[in-house]
């Protein structure tokens, strides 16, 4: 049994959330967002919450049942509040900056790495080594995020790169004479 899925979503003040032709949509201050419903869940839009539970008692309803949850809840989460996602660069040389819908990354390649801001995010450079990206899409936020580390992963020896705000980066030893 889901215990994720047990749980009502919240449906904060401002937004409001309908299910038509097998999709919901939620609007709120930040914007609407809507999702593909799935055959295996039933969805309920009460007052003041949404409930989610398996249609029938198969293996892949009751599989499906916590993930569905936690998407109506970013759904939610998203219009209401938002989603930010802060990448710290490390390095010498190494700094980004925002211009309009492009983001200008210097990683030490010979060349700059323009990077085109998706539709729906926006990305801040508060200062030359701090990217911030925020929208109302926790999906888009995260792999935008993704994108631009992969330019440079955080490495183990000099900890230099591109890292989550937070993470932790496992430092090694180098080499010994």
């Amino acid at each position: 049994m889901s215990r994720i899925g047990k749980r009502p979503v919240a449906i904060p003040g401002g937004v409001t959330a309908t299910i038509d032709n097998g999709t919901l949509s939620v609007k709120g201050p930040k914007g609407t967002l809507t999702m593909g419903l799935s055959d295996l869940i039933d969805y309920k839009v009460e007052e003041g919450e949404i409930l989610v539970k398996p249609a029938n008692d198969s293996k892949q309803a009751r599989a499906f049942w916590g993930m569905q949850r936690t998407l109506v809840s970013n759904l939610v989460e998203g219009v209401s509040a938002g989603f930010t996602k802060v990448l710290v660069i490390k390095g010498v040389g190494y700094r980004a900056n925002a211009q309009g819908t492009t983001l200008k990354l210097q990683l030490g390649y010979s060349h700059d790495v323009d990077l085109a801001v998706p539709e729906g995010l926006e990305v801040k450079t508060p200062d030359q080594t701090t990217i911030e990206i925020s929208g109302t899409d926790k999906q888009a936020v995260g792999q935008f995020a993704a994108e631009i580390r992969r330019w440079r992963k955080p490495e183990p020896y000099k900890g230099k790169g591109i890292a989550y705000r937070g993470e932790y980066i496992f430092r090694k030893e180098g080499k010994k004479k």
